[in-house]
């Protein structure tokens, strides 16, 4: 989460992408929570030298991260119990050693096959942190930089103004100030578009000002990290595996859902259903592989948070340039306004969402959230060389980022100050995006206008974005609509005139939403597809 997840589209309810997400909001209200950096000092001082100032020292003793890593077994008993959530694995770090790392639960309901520190679960958007570290290796290699434009390594790449064509770099697209709208190219992905469909067609998406504003895109973060891996003369999972999963002995982490597929030990994907869990299957996330597509283990992401709390080094290497490191742990972006004078505003670095604590040391998270069954979160204390990262297997509630939260504010209090697990439940909900139509396509109003004909409706509509839709009518004149290149067919039940409903599909899916037909003279011109038209894009024409 953040809870920024992979498609989960922060709009009408406020909320990200994790990407769940990941979600857009509640990421960003997560990097500015109360309780969740593990240390307060002194404001460091203020200097007029080019470098940096120091993080503040170090406020946790051993003994402190000890006990609190002594009390992670009961808050994980305990947001089992309350959750039922299948599966859960934890890893802590702590000044460069592994000083907690188990799995609890079962892979999946109805099998036995236990939960272990080797267990493969999908990341969802924690594979952007994961990402940006690809990327400042290789910038540390001055193979790109931060500030390349992308047209520099992609030159096909377009959005709608041409001036931000030209100059958008990859720290925008990292940070989510494109001005791309938030989750832009989701929806193509439901439908069955693959990347180079879905990056091509962002050039169509309306956009808001320039570097002047924050939304989260998955897309536009893949595009970024596309481009750097044609820099490179790669492709984006082997740049992954070459630049971080191999040289730290990351051997059960991808970019390819195949991967994940195949593993023996693999956490599978629930959601919840009247009450009860039950297994599921996400979307495959090749398309957007930088942005959620990532799979790892605890085991795993133990070294890559060791590298990153010791700035790029590991086993005593430097794999990292750590300049280009620092890059993506300042803030490039205003994720969210103060929710009051005195609260702390939301920032997001380069795949990380930034905070601070009250002394001013820096605090590093991000949640990653498939609605179809994962839910995932990392966060670490650099001034403390403090890390923690809880994975799960059910779609998110709230879990991981309770976890973590309890887990830190145990190390800095002795105890809980807020009911972590209640209060993350109360964001979640909040926060999640449903997309659901304000009208209840359950209910036909009692006095519904009758529908025309079928005839009056059916043909082939197009649209530059989405694709043409077809609407056919069976023997009984029952209406079905067509979508996307693998035509998926969506059964029409008539609601009143010419507006009929569906029911959506995917990890954007969002329950019945509205089909409506608009005619003249009797026959339809066009039709509006509302679940697609979010962005004023889903009106299809003949």
């Amino acid at each position: 989460m953040a809870m920024h997840s992979r498609g989960r589209r922060p709009r009408r309810r406020a909320r990200t992408g994790a990407a769940l997400g990941c979600l857009g909001v509640l990421g960003a209200v997560l990097s500015g929570c109360a309780g969740l950096s593990a240390a307060t000092g002194s404001p460091p001082a203020t200097s007029l030298a080019p470098t940096p100032p120091k993080q503040p020292p170090p406020q946790l003793t051993p003994a402190q991260v000890d006990a609190a890593v002594g009390r992670i077994d009961g808050l994980v008993a305990d947001a089992m119990r309350r959750t039922g959530v299948p599966g859960i694995a934890v890893g802590v770090v702590h000044r460069g050693e592994v000083v907690y790392a188990k799995g609890f639960g079962v892979r999946e309901v109805g099998r036995s096959a236990k939960v272990g520190t080797g267990t493969v679960f999908q990341l969802a958007s924690v594979s952007k942190p994961l990402s940006s570290t690809v990327v400042a290796g290789v910038v540390g290699r001055r193979t790109v930089g931060w500030d390349d434009p992308v047209v520099r390594h992609d030159p096909g790449f377009a959005l709608k103004d041409p001036y931000v064509s030209a100059h958008v770099t990859v720290a925008d697209l990292f940070s989510h100030r494109s001005g791309l709208p938030d989750h832009a190219g989701d929806l193509l992905e439901d439908l069955g578009y693959q990347r180079d469909y879905i990056l091509q067609h962002l050039r169509l998406e309306p956009l808001s000002p320039f570097r002047a504003s924050y939304a989260y895109t998955n897309y536009g973060f893949t595009e970024a990290g596309e481009a750097v891996a044609d820099a490179a003369r790669t492709d984006w999972p082997r740049l992954a595996a070459d630049t971080l999963f191999a040289p730290l002995g990351m051997n059960h982490s991808s970019y390819r859902r195949a991967d994940y597929d195949k593993a023996a030990d693999k956490a599978s994907a629930h959601v919840r259903v009247d009450g009860r869990w039950k297994p599921s299957t996400t979307e495959n996330a090749d398309s957007q592989a930088p942005a959620g597509g990532a799979s790892s283990t605890v085991d795993d992401l133990t070294k890559w948070m060791r590298l990153q709390l010791d700035n790029g080094a590991f086993g005593g290497k430097r794999l990292i340039d750590p300049a280009a490191l620092d890059e993506t742990r300042v803030p490039h972006a205003v994720s969210m306004a103060p929710l009051a004078p005195a609260g702390e505003p939301g920032l997001y670095g380069l795949g990380w969402n930034v905070g601070y604590d009250d002394g001013g040391a820096l605090r590093l998270n991000h949640s990653g959230a498939f609605d179809l069954g994962a839910a995932t979160e990392v966060t670490l204390l650099p001034g403390e060389r403090l890390g923690i990262v809880v994975l799960t297997n059910g779609q998110p509630i709230g879990v991981p980022e309770s976890v973590s939260a309890a887990f830190l504010d145990i190390a800095r209090h002795g105890r809980q100050t807020v009911d972590w697990a209640a209060f993350y439940k109360k964001l979640v909900e909040a926060a999640a995006y449903t997309g659901a139509s304000p009208t209840n396509y359950s209910q036909p109003p009692a006095d519904a206008a009758p529908a025309k004909a079928a005839t009056a409706y059916t043909g082939t509509y197009g649209n530059p974005y989405f694709g043409p839709v077809t609407v056919t009518a069976d023997s009984a004149g029952r209406l079905s609509m067509t979508l996307g290149p693998q035509k998926m067919m969506f059964p029409l039940t008539h609601y009143t005139g010419d507006t009929f409903s569906y029911r959506t599909r995917g990890e954007n899916a969002a329950g019945l939403s509205g089909v409506t037909f608009h005619l003249d003279s009797g026959r339809a011109t066009s039709v509006t597809v509302e679940h697609l038209n979010a962005n004023g894009l889903g009106t299809f024409r003949r």
